[in-house]
């Protein structure tokens, strides 16, 4: 079963005195494959830096994406089963498509999660455990545990028998470039072309 959450959204009044302006469960939820038990729930949305706080248009009420709008950011809570009760479906790798992301998963990897995005991500462990691994090495994160996913290649791994519930703050960031690295910072170079 999805874990449901509570969402309370604050706004303004005609007389610009603060109010609340919904509270309730959290509606825009999507299981990624039938019964796959991998769910995300929307749960807001800004388009810009810096963000607007005017109007009361439900932002978390969109079509499920990954990645957020350029120079924005999308709260949300993910679920992830444990892997024996998806990964080894013939759709694992249908996550992508789901949430309009068949550019980010790495099709050379044998892991169905393998990605990588154009974000900055604040993770927090809500609930249960869950590997998140990388092209060199994994880290075990339980709840309490805070992640912070820097457009790295990444995965996540629910080795228990319990689901694992994340919350989660994407950045649009600017894209990684490739696995070339600078040896020289770029002042230092600039320096050395002058002498």
């Amino acid at each position: 079963m999805i874990w449901r959450v509570r969402r309370v959204l604050t706004g303004h009044d005609a007389d610009g005195k603060s109010t609340f302006i919904a509270d309730g469960e959290a509606s825009n939820v999507k299981e990624m494959g039938s019964n796959s038990g991998l769910a995300i729930t929307e749960l807001w949305e800004t388009n810009s830096a810096p963000a607007t706080n005017a109007g009361d248009k439900d932002a978390g009420n969109r079509t499920p994406r990954l990645e957020p709008p350029k120079n924005g950011t999308v709260f949300r809570i993910v679920e992830f089963p444990p892997d024996a009760q998806w990964q080894g479906r013939a759709d694992a790798r249908k996550w992508a498509e789901a949430i309009d992301a068949s550019h980010v998963p790495d099709r050379s990897s044998s892991d169905p999660m393998m990605h990588k995005t154009s974000t900055l991500d604040y993770i927090v462990v809500l609930k249960g455990e869950i590997y998140a691994i990388l092209d060199k090495g994994e880290k075990l994160l339980r709840a309490g545990d805070v992640f912070v996913q820097r457009g790295t290649n990444h995965s996540w791994s629910g080795r228990g028998s319990e689901p694992c519930v994340i919350g989660v703050v994407l950045v649009s960031a600017k894209p990684v470039g490739g696995a070339k690295k600078e040896t020289m910072p770029a002042a230092k170079k600039a320096k050395k072309k002058k002498k």
